[in-house]
């Protein structure tokens, strides 16, 4: 048990974290943040599928002649298809993607943006014993290869051609690339709203392959290119369901404090729960510690920025949905 003092320094001290927070935070949803560089991959952070294993380690894409005549098509196959078949895309769950082809060279392409690290280790962090925050191993990254496998994106989802641009349209696009790549560093997989309404204030938004290949489309439209298609433009959504988002701080503000050793234990036992790796019988368990926080707490901490969020959380409290995005 805390002591009164003990008590009233936590208080004291979150009250000027939030409070700060909205001098500093008045914008919904909260901007995903950029950086300069791409930081370095800790070697604790393992895949256990390597990460574009046929692309260019450099992220190199080749330079089209001016004058090719380049087609774009829009890519989209249930997640681990490769594994599962069309399992999750019976739920909706799907992966999404770009392809180009030239007409001058005859060579296919494809770019993807996805989790370094496979979506669980994206999502939540590893409790470690050794390291006293959770320890995050998130980082997503576009991945560009030749060639356009069209049995894994057609049989059991999209592969369709929406449109054509320039080879010279298509060297801009690819530095945007590169550079977008280089700025947008991490994995989010959640969208978070104040309830499921059309008119509904989004908290944040998630961070992950559907979004970049709608940036790449705004991008091609930007450069001139006119995308269309013959079917509904469908993408992957999972929602949280929050009242309004309570900011926590950083790694250093909330877990170097002692007078906060009370949060940072809560979320440390919040995200246990969601741990990787579990036997059959731990993950079971961990489904209903989770539901009971997350429906009967309502609570939730959200990693979003590299920094903590407090969710207040409202039915229906998490959905996966399929709904249409227009192309631009």
């Amino acid at each position: 048990m805390m002591s009164r003092t003990e008590a009233f320094l936590w208080l004291n001290l979150l009250l000027v974290l939030h409070v700060g927070a909205q001098f500093r935070r008045q914008q919904w949803p909260v901007p995903y943040r950029r950086y300069d560089y791409r930081p370095d991959v800790d070697p604790y952070c393992k895949a256990l599928y390597p990460f574009c294993p046929t692309g260019d380690r450099d992220g190199q894409i080749p330079e089209m002649r001016e004058w090719d005549v380049i087609s774009v098509y829009r890519l989209q196959t249930p997640v681990w298809e490769f594994k599962y078949g069309d399992l999750l895309g019976k739920f909706h769950i799907m992966h999404d993607a770009i392809g180009f082809s030239s007409s001058e060279m005859g060579t296919n392409y494809t770019i993807e943006w996805y989790e370094l690290f496979q979506l669980g280790n994206c999502t939540f962090p590893h409790i470690r014993p050794d390291v006293y925050p959770p320890f995050w191993c998130n980082q997503g990254a576009a991945c560009f290869f030749e060639g356009i496998d069209d049995l894994h994106w057609s049989q059991n989802g999209t592969l369709e051609k929406i449109g054509e641009i320039s080879g010279g349209q298509f060297n801009y696009l690819s530095q945007w690339i590169q550079d977008d790549n280089e700025t947008g560093i991490y994995y989010e997989t959640w969208t978070v709203l104040s309830d499921p309404s059309p008119n509904a204030t989004v908290w944040f938004e998630s961070y992950d392959c559907s979004q970049f290949v709608h940036r790449t489309y705004k991008k091609l439209t930007e450069l001139g290119a006119e995308l269309s298609s013959r079917s509904q433009t469908n993408y992957t959504k999972i929602y949280l369901y929050s009242g309004e988002p309570t900011y926590l701080g950083n790694d250093s503000a909330i877990f170097g404090q002692p007078a906060l050793k009370n949060l940072a234990m809560d979320i440390r036992n919040f995200y246990h729960t969601f741990r990787p790796h579990q036997s059959i019988i731990d993950f079971a368990i961990s489904l209903l510690e989770a539901y009971k926080k997350v429906t009967m707490e309502k609570s939730f901490y959200l990693y979003y920025n590299f920094e903590y969020w407090h969710l207040p959380m409202k039915p229906p409290y998490v959905q996966i949905t399929y709904e249409e995005v227009p192309l631009p």
